[in-house]
């Protein structure tokens, strides 16, 4: 069992195999053993919390019409491939899980404010020395 609970439910994944890209010789050419794994995340039994945050990651695994699509192709068997799409799957859904912490507005601290100050005015001076010499 997971530790938040959540667990994607196999019956609303859909695989597909698909021949691999690149090199592998004539294995490469006759069979599919790579994998498009689709997972809708709107029609999906994720809390809607959950749904929110995974819809709002910054993926492009994710298309707009809230659908994942994963591609696995780095085994040469087929259920070493699926079996790899849906934990890529499960890692989005329990990193999506989790609420971010609420950020806490800070002051800087007065030591802060003068170095700041301090490194301003020492640009300012180096500045200053590429100014013209006048006569």
């Amino acid at each position: 069992m997971r530790r938040n609970g959540l667990r994607v439910q196999p019956d609303e994944v859909e695989f597909s195999a698909i021949r691999a890209q690149g090199a592998g010789g004539q294995n490469v050419n006759k069979v599919s053993n790579a994998v498009h794994l689709r997972y809708d995340v709107k029609m999906s039994s994720l809390p809607e919390d959950v749904k929110a945050r995974l819809l709002a990651l910054p993926d492009q695994r994710i298309n707009a019409d809230g659908v994942v699509v994963i591609k696995a192709q780095d085994h040469r068997s087929l259920p070493l491939n699926r079996a790899e799409a849906l934990a890529r799957l499960q890692a989005m859904v329990d990193a999506a899980a989790h609420p971010p912490r609420p950020r806490k507005a800070t002051q800087p601290t007065r030591a802060a404010k003068r170095r700041r100050i301090e490194s301003k005015v020492q640009r300012g001076q180096v500045k200053a020395g590429r100014a013209k010499v006048l006569p």
